[in-house]
């Protein structure tokens, strides 16, 4: 009965998502052309040059809007990306990288929650963020169209320019407002108004997200899995699974952490099945942590080579990950080939990575593992001393 319902419940949200796309698009279909029917050709060039920084500029002060948001609630601000830009904060310095991830070639912005009293009032104020950015943007936007004079017959062609690239942040900025504020999930993602709503809303869909959030800010403030909250995680678990949360799915990848870093391997590979089995529902971009993790576990935990090398076959390397992990894995697998100097190698460069880690209690025991990778390394060639931070 509640998959039906859900199933339901998903049908419904496209259509409507659909619908209200549809009639956005025919307003600016119907009215946007008529707007600029008598603009005269020199101005229409300059709009189609300036169509596509306009969108990113739209997607800019959307994402700004979260990152304000963020910061004023006492998040940690982490990253911020717009389009083809990216910027992660590394130490205590902002570091800019180019972005080649499909799902993110939009905007996103990571803001991390520090603490924990009023966390669902708090971060639904910060997916709302962006919406309220979008909005006051359509506001401005809308009155320096109306108050940038400009007549079709003019020969001048820069207040034209100006007038109708305003009218073109307006409508962008108002697309995004809605597509933005109307709760639904696709792609692994959920929109602004679908996480504000759940937080908002209490009983077990806003319990199970405030523990997820709980859990995600321990470990990325420096809390090594194994030393999380276990009665959480299981009731995180447990919830996930009962209000078929679309974010169920990372309690698994979580879970696998906790028993790696434990030291129980069946566990931790029985969660990272359960997790590569839903990695199809994980967004592109982000899909590539999935085989990170895997593609080490067996590599380190199992040293098994041929399975190692098909999630590492999987893998496609972005900005989004850490090089850290990606260099761990390089390493853990040059042990098993017997390149002992090229693990070496990698080991250095990988431990010189994880200060810039988004998750530290991740990075803790990733450290650890380095560290074992070159205890085993010195077994097999006495000659070899570990590297000694």
């Amino acid at each position: 009965m509640d998959i039906k319902r859900n199933s339901i419940r998903k049908i419904i949200t496209f259509l409507i998502f659909v619908t209200v796309s549809a009639a956005i698009g025919y307003f600016i279909g119907r009215y946007g052309g008529h707007l600029i029917a008598d603009v005269p050709k020199g101005v229409k060039l300059w709009l189609a040059i300036l169509f596509i920084p306009s969108f990113f500029i739209v997607i800019g002060i959307h994402e700004a809007g979260h990152a304000l948001a963020g910061v004023l609630l006492n998040f940690n601000f982490k990253m911020y990306v717009v389009g083809p830009f990216m910027w992660n904060k590394e130490l205590k310095r902002w570091k800019f990288k180019w972005n080649k991830n499909v799902n993110t070639a939009g905007g996103m912005v990571i803001c991390l929650p520090t603490g924990t009293e009023n966390l669902a009032k708090r971060f639904s104020i910060y997916a709302l963020g962006g919406p309220l950015a979008s909005l006051v943007l359509v506001g401005v936007a809308f009155l320096l169209y109306k108050g940038v004079e400009f007549q079709p017959t003019d020969s001048g062609i820069i207040h034209g320019v100006a007038k109708y690239f305003f009218l073109l942040l307006f409508f962008f900025s108002f697309l995004i407002f809605i597509v933005t504020i109307i709760p639904f999930h696709m792609g692994g993602f959920s929109s602004d108004g679908a996480r504000a709503l759940r937080l908002l809303s209490g009983g077990e869909k806003s319990r199970f997200e405030v523990l997820l959030l709980k859990i995600i800010g321990s470990s990325t403030a420096g809390l090594r899995p194994g030393l999380l909250n276990k009665e959480e995680l299981e009731e995180a678990e447990l919830l996930g699974e009962k209000t078929s949360s679309p974010m169920a799915l990372y309690i698994a990848g979580i879970q696998h952490q906790v028993e790696f870093d434990g030291g129980s391997m069946e566990k931790a590979e029985y969660y990272l099945i359960k997790y590569a089995d839903n990695a199809d529902k994980i967004p592109d971009g982000i899909r590539n942590s999935v085989w990170i993790d895997a593609a080490f576990f067996y590599a380190f935990g199992r040293k098994d080579l041929e399975k190692a090398m098909f999630f590492w076959s999987k893998f496609r390397p972005n900005a989004m990950l850490a090089r850290a992990q990606i260099l761990a894995v390089e390493a853990a697998i040059n042990v098993l080939k017997g390149d002992k100097a090229l693990a070496l190698e990698h080991i250095k460069a990988s431990r010189a990575e994880l200060p810039n880690m988004l998750d530290q209690g991740v990075a803790l025991v990733l450290g650890d593992k380095l560290t074992e990778l070159e205890n085993r390394i010195a077994m097999i060639d006495p000659q070899i001393s570990p590297l000694i931070p």
